[in-house]
């Protein structure tokens, strides 16, 4: 698969996928992800391939999956039966990976990005996601993990070599959250759950993205308790 340079520029989409339920159930999330799929063919023309980041592959440096056929891969538990039922037979792209693994470079190394053919596939962070925003799973798709132990600089490094891909038809999606502590999570029936602290971070990185400070977002660590929680 060989993607040339499009006329339309695609987006780049980060996520916040929070609990696998979403897929199953009917959620202001799902329903956003769904509004979102719909501006594809409107508002943006529809993706070629999908490159997906997910919080949930994390490796020793960074990998893309290479295989024709990504298995859909159940990775919780604790859910209902209904939830690992599910399944997103998106197809892969192998040419396509094996050709930007050798055209990506790890920062830490200069060396390519691995390519995996047989271990991973598409994690819940990923076909969670994907499932409501594309439901008829026909745009392939590939991962790319984590290398969760290397400094922010490094991501952001990796993360820019992606840009061209954007002009070739290319829909970058990163999926996580922003703030993660499920040790300080509390259940309740309230839908307004979070914290002040949780909400003051996230609005601080918003505030950084908007604004293109990458410096703030690399030293995030240094602005205190909130971003240590």
């Amino acid at each position: 698969m060989t993607l040339s340079a499009t006329s339309a520029r695609q987006p780049v989409l980060f996520v916040g996928h929070g609990s696998p339920m979403n897929v199953i159930e009917d959620s202001p999330f799902r329903r956003e992800w769904q509004r979102i799929g719909g501006l594809f063919g409107t508002r943006w023309p529809k993706p070629k391939l999908i490159l997906c980041i997910s919080a949930h592959w994390i490796t020793p440096g960074w990998w893309l999956t290479g295989m024709a056929e990504p298995k859909t891969i159940h990775d919780f538990g604790g859910f209902p039966q209904a939830l690992f039922e599910q399944q997103y037979p998106a197809p892969g792209a192998p040419e396509w990976a094996k050709d930007t693994a050798q055209r990506l470079r790890q920062p830490s190394t200069g060396q390519a990005v691995g390519l995996d053919l047989d271990q991973w596939g598409l994690d819940h962070g990923c076909w969670g996601v994907l499932k409501p925003m594309f439901p008829a799973a026909d745009i392939p798709v590939v991962q790319l993990s984590i290398d969760y132990h290397r400094p922010m600089a490094e991501h952001l490094a990796l993360g820019q070599q992606l840009r061209p891909l954007r002009d070739q038809g290319v829909l970058v999606l990163a999926s996580g959250n922003t703030v993660h502590n499920l040790r300080t999570m509390k259940r309740s029936a309230s839908d307004d759950q979070a914290y002040d602290w949780t909400l003051a971070f996230d609005q601080w990185v918003a505030a950084q993205i908007a604004s293109g400070n990458h410096a703030a977002l690399i030293d995030f660590q240094v602005q205190g308790p909130h971003a240590q929680l």
